[in-house]
């Protein structure tokens, strides 16, 4: 899938001893997006944006070594007559004593002269240095000004881990001018550096930079345009933390002490056999438990007591992606976990006053967020024709953020038509959902629409559960009533010779909060994969009995 960016000029660092301006330059191409201010909490944020540049450049995948050279080496040695070598050697043993007692000398009294060859040596590593820094950022971060502010997201590089972060007008001593909107910037490896030379005695201008939108067209010259062909998994990856985020979750709050001595735990040991998992142990009253696998090391975490009604056990993969979150313990007030289940992705979203760090972890690290986890099939579902979800689009664009019930009685709207409108739109790309302030936000991932015909189906098991409805093989046998406003049902599914009996439930904003199946996929995946087709069939079938399409 290609991108194209135009940029009037690139990001710019200007540091001095007492001020340090940074102007980002951004995408010109779509609709102004600009912002200018003045750091006022100038050390948080340093912090901040130093643990997003830790998502960003993250690659826990497993590199098997290139042996190809080594092969080829030992095939030569084969070949060799080790017999002629070691005489060789014996008549040479003298010639290299004499010419190492010529070059000790020679060192000794000429090293000022190898200065030159290390000063060399080291530019030539800088430069492979920044060479591969350069390829962390491939792809420029997505940056949006909102009325109350200005937040980054981003996906690492093995595409597992999300993080966002936030930051509040008071995060700025003055802002001086914005406009709403998002926007791609020009991001340089060397501005992670400069990042680092923020100091609180210092000046700090941040600038997402609004002259180039005013530019007149004839200096072409002054433009810098990039196209970037992404992969689907990485725009998909954005769609699928969105619905992930939307759906229920187990949440609690950790000290940040709490935090440290998790990831101390992890620091302190090495893991060479599985499994490789966190069990969180929560019971309503009593303090967070973690048990560290494959040790069995539990860990009681006094500080942090969970406040929940139920007694949950969840087990959490890919942990040491939470060794992101160690720059933010210093400054963090407290830290929410938000669980979606055994296996499922987890957020940590850390509380830094005026500024909130989001870290959003997959299933675990080789279960990116593309392919493996299609939370989009779970999310609400609600049937809402094209004139009322563009009344909910501009209504939310009006206010850029907005709670769906607030938004709901504004519109004199159904809260489930609400829902199911903000959910279409967060899987089109462009609203997202505010996990640390409970709101719906406009985000336009791009500024084209996104072709959803590539990216909505990553896998064909809605398209199947279309034909299975439309094909009569779904029954809904019960459709009962949950005490919390939401909807039990039960039925049966026909596909060829075999009979299936699907059982979901969702709550009252038409989210599926849990589901079974006696299918072979359900059996083997459970919701890991998202549901199956006979799941989704049965949901399909009860909205069409209700007088709805889906």
């Amino acid at each position: 899938m290609e991108f194209e960016y135009r940029y009037h000029g690139s990001t710019a660092v200007d540091s001095s001893a007492r001020a340090t301006s940074m102007s980002f330059s951004p995408d010109t191409r779509r609709e102004p997006t600009y912002f200018v201010g003045e750091l006022g909490k100038c050390l948080e944020f340093r912090e901040a944006i130093s643990a997003l540049h830790d998502v960003v450049v993250s690659d826990l995948r497993w590199k098997p070594k290139d042996r190809t050279e080594y092969k080829e080496w030992l095939a030569k040695q084969e070949q060799v007559n080790w017999q002629q070598i070691a005489l060789q050697r014996s008549r040479n043993a003298a010639d290299i004593k004499r010419m190492q007692e010529e070059l000790d000398t020679l060192y000794r009294t000429s090293s000022h002269r190898m200065q030159s060859f290390y000063t060399a040596k080291r530019r030539y590593f800088d430069y492979l240095y920044q060479k591969d820094r350069d390829a962390w950022f491939v792809l420029d971060p997505v940056i949006t000004v909102h009325p109350d502010e200005v937040f980054f997201e981003c996906f690492s590089q093995d595409e597992s881990t999300y993080g966002r972060l936030g930051a509040r007008y008071e995060v700025f001593k003055q802002v001086k001018e914005f406009a709403c909107g998002t926007t791609n910037i020009d991001y340089s490896a060397a501005l992670y550096d400069e990042f680092q030379k923020i100091r609180r005695y210092k000046q700090t201008m941040f600038t997402v930079d609004p002259s180039g939108f005013g530019v007149q067209t004839t200096a072409e010259d002054d433009f810098k345009e990039l196209k970037i062909d992404l992969p689907d998994s990485w725009v998909r990856g954005f769609l699928q933390v969105s619905s992930a985020m939307t759906l229920p979750t187990i949440s609690f709050d950790l000290h940040p002490m709490d935090v440290h001595n998790l990831c101390f735990v992890l620091r302190r040991h090495k893991e060479k056999v599985g499994p490789r998992s966190l069990r969180y142990k929560l019971k309503p009253g009593h303090p967070v438990k973690v048990v560290f696998e494959p040790w069995n090391r539990e860990v009681v975490f006094p500080r942090s007591i969970f406040r929940g009604d139920k007694e949950h056990e969840v087990r959490v993969w890919g942990r040491r992606r939470i060794l992101i979150l160690e720059r933010l313990i210093q400054l963090a007030r407290k830290f929410t976990v938000h669980l979606l289940g055994t296996g499922l992705p987890s957020f940590y979203i850390a509380d830094l006053g005026d500024m909130n760090f989001t870290l959003g972890l997959s299933g675990w690290t080789a279960n990116d967020w593309s392919t493996a986890g299609n939370f989009d099939l779970m999310a609400p579902r609600a049937t809402v024709d094209e004139f009322t979800k563009r009344r909910v689009f501009e209504g939310l664009k009006k206010h850029w953020l907005h709670k769906p019930e607030a938004l709901a009685r504004e519109l004199d709207l159904d809260t489930s038509a609400v829902y199911g409108a903000l959910a279409a739109y967060t899987q089109a790309g462009r609203a997202m959902y505010d996990l640390d302030k409970q709101v719906y936000r406009v985000r336009e991932l791009s500024r084209d629409p996104l072709p959803m015909d590539k990216l909505r189906f990553a896998n064909e098991r809605e398209a199947e559960a279309q034909t299975l409805v439309q094909q009569n093989q779904v029954t809904v046998r019960q459709a009962l009533p949950s005490g919390e406003g939401g909807l039990v049902l039960r039925g049966r599914v026909r596909e060829g010779s075999h009979n299936y009996e699907p059982e979901l439930a969702v709550d009252r904003d038409e989210r599926l909060a849990s589901a079974s199946c006696t299918c072979n996929f359900y059996q083997q995946n459970k919701l890991y994969k998202g549901p199956c087709q006979h799941i989704l069939a049965l949901r399909i079938q009860h909205r069409r009995s209700q007088g709805g399409l889906v």
